[in-house]
């Protein structure tokens, strides 16, 4: 019996694809929410949902128990499980057939096997796939795995062995940091995949991280859906990725491609899977994992290949034989995904949190977008940062790099920092246009200031004060001038703007003649001998725009305040200081206890916050005056954490 109601038991960005996607088929998409998400975007899209628990994704999203009793209230013939979450948790896709509903995905099996790395990696390597020195064995004590570390020898990978996305991985260059690194990698694989076994393999310094998309239906067919090359991350984390992949030769291709289903039928693995591979320099390639579900890139392989691959999962889902033959599968153009997150990077790529006030997407040819979120929505502290993907086709890669460097310049987003300003940059890199993309290149290429606040030139603070003319310039008129007062990081600019025939005559900070005209959703500004064509967006926080490929955000400054200018937040009464949350979130370890002397850069803190782990180390050496926080609790961005004090001289 075909499909017909659709239980999408994710959230965000692909519960609104999957939804879309089975529409389009016929099928009813029914969805679920947590407490937080009672108006999430993804709800909009589906003909039914119900609340499967608190906010915590481990009460709600992670929840097998009331999301199969969703399905069942909601009339459900099947479950599709989106990625990440529950997606490759055997005993769900158990809990779901169990149930009689139909689970899109690959059996109970084929996840149990896959979703291993030890064991995955163990099959494929009977099969001939080619994998990396390492140690995947049962014994996980740390006895035995620091002497198989020892034996493998630096630079080496810990990995959890029951996930992926970077989570439970650490890289380990010094064997005497392998402990700590160790603890932190099961810390994290428990955490976030209830399983905290890991394998250790030799770390390879500069590969391209490639992967293959395959297909496999109930009746004996596997196929490979080419390549997408994802070698530009961060902290294991995918950023970008594109299809074909600037390196790779047909002949490549089609021995990875060959490899891949190797792996798959290594598991008798159906419905959609992705292989990974790691490509050194000398053009060999080593399995990573397999990941037995629909992965976050999708839709490079879509449209480079012009295929649904929600919708193939569909079929399979229904027992249908596929209608694909591998020879007529070949790249046709070139398609890049960037991926859109909710993060600062002036702030060391912070996760960020709050209301988007502003939310423009660009649109045209070769252009989707795959959002979770629009304007107006609250982006929270419990879940993933990403808030959207961006893809783009071209005829040729070129071509394809120039829609997404023109699109990326397009979106506006106000209210809650992003990574845009990252993205801008990273399009307009000349290795990124060489193709010299490799699992370093943001090491190499990204500097740890690029995206510090620093005096813009004259002509962003031109077209920061035209934008705010045209949205406030009404509330002052006749004699008086308009008062414009900018800041950006630490600098404060102040301009007074008269009203003349031609537009504007500015005095102070900026000096000179200004016209605005509006044009569309953007204004044309002329300062002086300077052209500028702007679009941006004014709120109650501020302007923020693109020019020139750069990002820049300006606040509306405060008059200014006879308050002492020598305040210093965070600092203590007797000289010490404070230690404060970067950002909301979770305090997962306690690492230090009053009255304990600690060195510069000890662990005091572990805060938890969208699902990475981050370290909070005592600035200098110095004496713990009090502990603000307990394990467990949640905190608000900028909450004490840690008070320390000068040590006696």
């Amino acid at each position: 019996m075909s499909i017909r109601r659709l239980l999408i038991a994710n959230r965000g960005e692909i519960a609104v694809r999957i939804a879309r996607g089975a529409r389009e088929l016929g099928i009813v998409p029914l969805g679920i929410y947590s407490e937080a998400d009672a108006a999430a975007y993804h709800l909009r899209f589906m003909d039914d949902a119900l609340c499967v628990g608190a906010a915590p994704a481990a009460e709600s999203y992670l929840n097998i128990e009331a999301i199969v009793a969703a399905g069942r209230t909601l009339r459900a013939d099947a479950v599709h499980p989106g990625y990440g979450f529950l997606s490759e948790r055997a005993e769900f896709a158990q809990a779901v057939a169990d149930a009689g509903m139909t689970f899109v995905g690959p059996t109970p099996a084929a996840m149990r096997a896959m979703g291993s790395k030890i064991e995955a990696k163990r099959r494929v390597r009977e099969r001939g796939v080619p994998v990396l020195p390492g140690y995947d064995g049962d014994d996980q004590s740390p006895a035995r795995l620091r002497r198989e570390a020892a034996a493998i020898g630096t630079p080496l990978l810990i990995k959890a062995s029951a996930g992926g996305g970077g989570r439970g991985m650490r890289a380990v260059d010094d064997l005497a940091h392998f402990d700590e690194a160790l603890e932190a990698a099961k810390r994290e694989a428990l955490a976030a995949f209830g399983d905290d076994a890991v394998l250790l393999e030799r770390y390879l310094r500069n590969p391209r991280h490639v992967e293959i998309q395959i297909i496999a239906d109930v009746h004996g067919n596997t196929l490979y859906l080419g390549e997408r090359e994802c070698s530009i991350q961060r902290r294991h984390q995918k950023v970008l990725e594109e299809s074909p992949s600037p390196v790779l030769t047909p002949e490549l291709r089609a021995e990875m491609g060959r490899s891949a289903v190797s792996a798959a039928q290594a598991a008798d693995y159906t419905n959609a899977g992705t292989v990974e591979f790691m490509l050194d320099e000398d053009g060999r390639f080593y399995f990573l994992e397999m990941n037995a579900r629909l992965q976050v890139e999708h839709p490079v392989t879509e449209l480079a290949y012009g295929v649904d691959l929600v919708q193939l999962q569909v079929a399979v889902a229904n027992r249908e034989r596929l209608a694909l033959a591998q020879n007529a599968l070949t790249p046709r153009g070139h398609a890049i995904e960037v991926r859109l997150y909710a993060e600062d990077p002036a702030s060391g790529f912070l996760p960020a949190s709050g209301t988007l006030t502003r939310w423009r997407m660009p649109e045209g040819p070769g252009i989707r977008v795959d959002a979770g979120v629009t304007e107006g929505d609250d982006v929270s502290i419990y879940y993933d940062p990403m808030l959207a993907k961006l893809i783009v086709w071209g005829p040729d890669r070129a071509s394809a790099i120039a829609r997404l460097t023109a699109a990326l310049d397009g979106a506006e987003i106000a209210g809650v920092k992003t990574n845009l300003p990252f993205l801008r940059w990273l399009v307009r890199d000349a290795w990124f246009h060489e193709g010299r993309t490799t699992t370093r290149f943001l090491t190499e290429r990204l500097r740890p200031d690029q995206f510090a606040a620093s005096a813009p030139p004259q002509r962003a603070l031109a077209a920061a004060a035209a934008l705010v003319l045209a949205e406030r310039a009404p509330f002052r008129i006749a004699q008086t001038g308009v008062p414009v007062s900018l800041r950006c990081g630490e600098h404060v600019y102040r301009t007074t703007f008269d009203r003349t025939a031609q537009g504007w005559r500015a005095h102070g900070d900026l000096d000179g003649e200004l016209a605005v005209v509006r044009r569309g959703d953007g204004i044309d500004v002329r300062f002086g001998d300077e052209r500028l064509a702007v679009g941006g967006c004014v709120d109650e926080e501020g302007v923020t725009f693109a020019l020139d490929g750069q990002t820049y955000a300006f606040a509306l400054a405060a008059p200014p305040s006879v308050a002492d200018p020598h305040h210093a937040a965070g600092g203590a009464a007797d000289g010490g200081v404070i230690l404060r949350a970067p950002m909301p979130g979770k305090i997962l370890k306690v690492m230090t206890k009053t009255g304990e002397r600690v060195d510069e850069r000890a662990l005091l803190i572990v805060l938890e916050a969208m699902k990475m782990e981050h370290r909070i180390e005592a600035p200098n050496d110095a004496k713990v005056a009090s502990v603000k926080v307990r394990e467990g609790e949640l905190v608000t961005a900028g909450a004490a954490l840690v008070e320390l004090e000068p040590l006696a001289s």
